[in-house]
């Protein structure tokens, strides 16, 4: 069975809608984030489905040492605040230091480990404690070095920090340099990874998985892929789907080469509710 994972009013697992995590890359400023986060919220309502904003303050492990980074921690999470009471939604974003874990809980409602850092005890010890101290949620981006099994390491360190609400997020796996791919036989064992009382609630990170990382100055992408592997995700039975998108990607701060068109995202949004509409529903734990 799996356990279910609340982030804010949302449920995300098993017999709940399929939950739609996006928005831009980083903050760029508040009125892009309540531009992205309306019309992402505004999709996601009208196809039944439920939706997370999404947006960091900080890119901490950007390419090039020129690359912007984002208004930092307390700017930062005065937008995002802000952009939580006006959409209504609950908001994520990336926690990068220990140090940071119980400012972001106050105020975010699902803290994001990145890839990265996944592995590392501290940062999930202090977002998990962090996370339980405020009723929030933690979400694990597996890193593109690990195997689907080699996630309940870091699964079983928030959750003995006191946070019993955890998802993981599959964002592809290295192939090689400059590529990611995805192993959906990989999905299928992360889907039914157990650390004791049930697995947790799995997302796929339909963008970044389209990226090819360290191609240049910037990382490079497939974009147009995106639609493909999100509609093959949620098919495998995925209980949330991730994704960036920006009004226009060329111009965006940080993931342009990956990010979606606004409006290709909110379409690919209506795509997958159809998609999920026709799924066998999972019974949901009790």
């Amino acid at each position: 069975m799996t356990r279910g994972c609340t982030v804010g009013e949302v449920r995300v697992g098993p017999g709940r809608p399929l939950a739609v995590i996006a928005g831009p890359c980083v903050l760029e400023s508040p009125d892009l984030a309540l531009e992205v986060g309306s019309a992402m919220r505004d999709a996601c309502a009208r196809a039944g489905l439920t939706y997370i904003f999404k947006a960091s303050f900080d890119k901490a492990n950007r390419t090039s040492p020129d690359s912007p980074r984002g208004p930092g921690l307390d700017r930062g999470l005065r937008w995002l605040a802000d952009a939580r009471q006006a959409l209504g939604a609950p908001v994520t974003t990336d926690v990068h230091e220990p140090a940071q874990a119980d400012a972001v809980a106050r105020e975010i409602d699902l803290l994001q480990i990145p890839a990265f850092l996944c592995r590392q005890t501290d940062l999930l010890l202090a977002s998990g404690r962090a996370a339980a101290a405020h009723g929030r949620a933690v979400n694990i981006k597996k890193g593109q070095f690990l195997s689907p099994a080699e996630m309940i390491g870091p699964v079983r360190k928030v959750l003995g920090a006191g946070c019993d609400r955890v998802m993981v997020t599959e964002r592809g796996t290295f192939f090689g340099y400059h590529r990611l791919v995805n192993d959906f036989v990989g999905l299928g064992d992360l889907l039914e990874l157990d650390p004791g009382g049930g697995a947790c609630p799995v997302c796929f990170d339909c963008t970044h998985s389209t990226q090819h990382p360290g191609a240049g100055v910037t990382s490079g992408g497939r974009p147009e892929r995106a639609g493909l592997l999100a509609r093959a995700a949620v098919a495998a039975g995925v209980h949330a789907v991730f994704l960036e998108c920006h009004p226009d990607p060329a111009r965006a701060a940080s993931d342009a080469a990956t990010m979606l068109p606004l409006q290709d995202a909110v379409g690919l949004v209506e795509e997958l509710a159809r998609l999920a509409r026709v799924l066998p529903q999972t019974p949901a734990r009790t």
